[in-house]
């Protein structure tokens, strides 16, 4: 059983809801850190806006972002 429940846009106030919504039409499902973290409004907005600017466009391609990203996990024994 999870210690904090993953929230859906149902269950969370409007401006939250619609971040989450984004999610799920960009990516096709909503990730269960930002789910779980809708728990705090001012968090998951401020989270969502630097996860933004990390994995947006820039001189690092997205792709190799996405690779880095699952490559340190693994190195850090995640299984998330």
């Amino acid at each position: 059983m999870d210690r904090i429940s993953r929230l859906s846009p149902d269950d969370v106030d409007p401006q939250t809801a619609a971040l989450l919504k984004t999610f799920l039409q960009e990516r096709g499902n909503i990730p269960n850190m930002f789910r779980t973290l809708a728990h705090c409004p001012a968090i998951v907005s401020s989270l969502v806006a630097h996860f933004r600017a990390v994995m947006g466009p820039g001189s690092v391609p997205v792709a190799l972002k996405e690779i880095l990203v699952v490559r340190v996990s693994k190195l850090n024994g995640c299984h998330y």
